[in-house]
């Protein structure tokens, strides 16, 4: 389920920079309170960051149904923004904001100890060794996570690649984390409010099985 190469995604998304962040890093440290003021919302409102986005669909739903939660989707690709943007409009959604931005340097945009909750659906699992330092379940990504992550914050994990899970089982494990749930057919559990994405809809239409854990650090 590729999302097209769109030459106008750029123009389109640089017109919304309420809700579309380029320079995200000048709200370091003040998330909570930009969000609080944005939404109307409770003070000290948790921060939730989606890190890749698909088509938005998981992000939307998400602040939707949370509207007391601030949401913040990062992706590098601007036609995925555009994807999440068109959805965030159309639902009149004030408490998600969209960073075309880097993964890498989640450092630059959260302070330590600054967000609640990431969520990491669907990355690619990067099935070759040589590669496994790329995987977004890697122990150098998880180790960033866990620094910008609250006491008792969490990251939730779904994928549809066994492979990755296993490996993501024992990364998670190695840096630091308490595994509290964990499930290898996300289907056939006790899951109702389950938000699925774009990808997990296709996989489970194909009767592939999703993998999901929660970790939380302690």
């Amino acid at each position: 389920m590729r999302v097209r190469n769109n030459p106008k995604a750029l123009g389109i998304i640089q017109q919304y920079d309420d809700i579309v962040l380029f320079r995200p890093e000048k709200h370091k440290g003040k998330w909570k309170e930009f969000m609080t003021w944005k939404n109307d919302s409770k003070p000290d409102v948790p921060i939730h960051a989606e890190l890749g986005m698909g088509r938005g669909k998981f992000i939307s739903t998400m602040g939707l149904l949370n509207k007391g939660i601030g949401f913040i989707g990062i992706d590098l690709r601007y036609e995925i923004i555009l994807s999440a943007l068109e959805k965030v409009l159309e639902r009149e959604l004030r408490n998600v904001l969209l960073l075309p931005y880097n993964i890498l340097n989640l450092g630059d945009v959260f302070e330590i100890s600054e967000v609640d909750c990431f969520y990491i659906n669907f990355c690619d699992p990067w099935p070759k060794v040589r590669h496994s330092k790329r995987r977004l379940t890697h122990r150098l990504f998880l180790e960033k996570y866990r620094t910008l992550l609250k006491d008792g914050g969490r990251v939730e994990f779904k994928t549809d690649s066994r492979e990755l899970f296993d490996f993501s089982i024992n990364e998670f494990r190695e840096s630091g984390f308490e595994i509290v749930d964990l499930t290898y057919d996300l289907q056939s559990g006790n899951y109702p409010g389950n938000i699925t994405t774009e990808y997990e809809e296709k996989f489970i239409n194909n009767g592939i099985k999703i993998n999901r854990l929660e970790a939380v650090k302690r």
